[in-house]
């Protein structure tokens, strides 16, 4: 709505005179825009007289979240560093024996699968196949 946008451009610029007055600086190429909702027309937005560059998906807390606050980015992308990582573990341990395996994919692996997991958690078969595909590798 235009009045939400002319609301937050408000807050930014209060935000601004803020920081001017407290001598502080903003650093604006780390300032990012995510347009949330169906619809949405994507207002620019200005912090110090620069427009603010508007993204299709944020990272915060290490999480993916796309325009449609969903988190079909993350789904793939815990699959594909976990994946990553296993592959380096074949590469550079000779032993396939259990009690080498199973510590590193504990430690180096997992945490990537289980990293705020309760808020991505996959909602679709393709993004659980995905996440059991990881699982089974090293048991290869």
């Amino acid at each position: 709505m235009p009045d939400g946008h002319d609301a937050i451009q408000k807050d930014l610029d209060k935000l601004e005179r803020w920081a001017h007055a407290n001598f502080m600086k903003f650093n604006k190429a780390r300032c990012k825009v995510l347009h949330v909702g169906q619809g949405n027309p994507g207002y620019q937005y200005r912090l110090e007289d620069e427009g603010v560059e508007s993204r299709p998906v944020k990272k915060d807390l290490g999480v993916l979240v796309g325009e449609k606050l969903d988190m079909t980015r993350q789904h793939a992308l815990a699959p594909q560093k976990a994946n990553h990582i296993l592959g380096c573990i074949k590469r550079s341990v000779t032993s396939r024996s259990r009690e080498v395996t199973l510590p590193l994919y504990s430690v180096l692996v997992r945490p990537h699968l289980e990293y705020c997991v309760q808020l991505w958690g996959p909602q679709y078969k393709k993004d659980t196949d995905l996440l059991e595909q990881v699982q089974k590798r090293p048991q290869r």
